[in-house]
């Protein structure tokens, strides 16, 4: 099952990002997990990530807090989906552990230009990473790619067009999405089809292991959100996306698009601008046009499909490994 593939998980716990730890644990070598600002909190998703360690046995893991806020604004949080704590759901414990010493951003430098081949998973708003790239600009040659949720190639969930990890630090996601590391991307548009509704959260908690009675309440708190807020019926599991398309690239359809974000509109700051045009679009079938370029080059692959049920198998069987 172990990947030997190295990463380091740039987080902001927050449910589905704690489902995403569970996932890459398991198949990747994480190297460290930095924490960010986002869904709570520093200190909140930070302890967060603390607990998830905890209670699932991944206790050698280091934890690394970095940015309390983002680069040009004033912090945003979604404590109406993620509850107060930011795992709002089952009583977890206070985690006996603690923070790694140091910084998520000097932790991120020291590593990727330490280590070969390291990859960036980005489950939260961007801006760890956008540091570390200005303060060591070479790291972006060494980066083997960065995995991130954001964005969206239709509409947002923060504002109409605006996806809550970029909208958190529309400046951070310029930088890394123009800093010419291979990026793959998974928006809103993909994220919204891996919904855990009460069938896929019956299998986790029929797992009959603690990790996943706990993963189960954790989806049970976090589905009624999104119901309450949105009408979806599940709990859509965009983090986890990220990691299982580093795990099985054969899980998500993807094409290459020039992404740029929008960084001064009244009603579209934060928006991913995803240029199709060198693509034919009918519906969700999108294609290459052979001959036609319009544009600028690429500089990410955008995912489309995410092939649902391979995903939730491969969720729910590594989930059963755990305590």
């Amino acid at each position: 099952m172990y990947s030997g593939k190295r990463i380091i998980l740039d987080c902001d716990p927050g449910h589905d990002d704690a489902i995403a730890i569970l996932l890459a644990a398991k198949h990747l070598d994480v190297l460290g997990i930095t924490t960010v600002h986002g869904n709570q909190s520093l200190e909140r998703v930070t302890r967060n990530a603390l607990k998830v360690l905890e209670f699932s046995g991944l206790t050698h893991i280091p934890v690394i807090p970095g940015m309390a806020r983002p680069l040009a604004q004033e912090p945003r949080h979604a404590p109406e989906i993620h509850g107060e704590s930011g795992l709002d759901g089952p009583s977890l414990p206070e985690p006996s552990l603690s923070p790694h010493p140091g910084h998520a951003v000097d932790f991120i430098i020291d590593t990727v230009m330490s280590t070969e081949g390291v990859t960036l998973v980005a489950t939260a708003p961007l801006t760890n990473i956008a540091v570390a790239l200005l303060r060591e600009p070479r790291i972006s040659e060494r980066i083997h790619g960065i995995f991130l949720m954001g964005g969206s190639l239709t509409t947002g969930n923060s504002t109409a067009v605006a996806e809550f990890n970029i909208w958190c630090d529309p400046e951070a996601a310029h930088i890394v999405f123009t800093s010419g590391i291979p990026i793959k991307m998974v928006g809103l548009n993909l994220t919204r089809q891996a919904e855990a509704g009460r069938q896929e959260i019956e299998r986790i908690r029929s797992l009959g292991n603690r990790t996943g009675r706990i993963v189960a309440d954790l989806l049970d708190f976090y589905s009624a959100r999104l119901n309450a807020l949105f009408g979806l019926a599940g709990g859509s599991l965009h983090d986890p996306c990220a990691v299982a398309w580093l795990i099985d690239p054969t899980l998500i359809e993807a094409r290459e698009m020039h992404v740029a974000i929008e960084l001064h509109g009244e009603l579209t700051r934060g928006m991913t601008v995803c240029d199709a045009r060198h693509l034919r679009v009918d519906g969700l079938a999108i294609a290459r046009v052979e001959g036609i370029r319009r544009g600028k080059q690429p500089n990410a692959e955008v995912g489309l499909r995410l092939e649902v049920t391979r995903f939730f198998d491969l969720l729910i069987k590594t989930l059963s490994t755990y305590p």
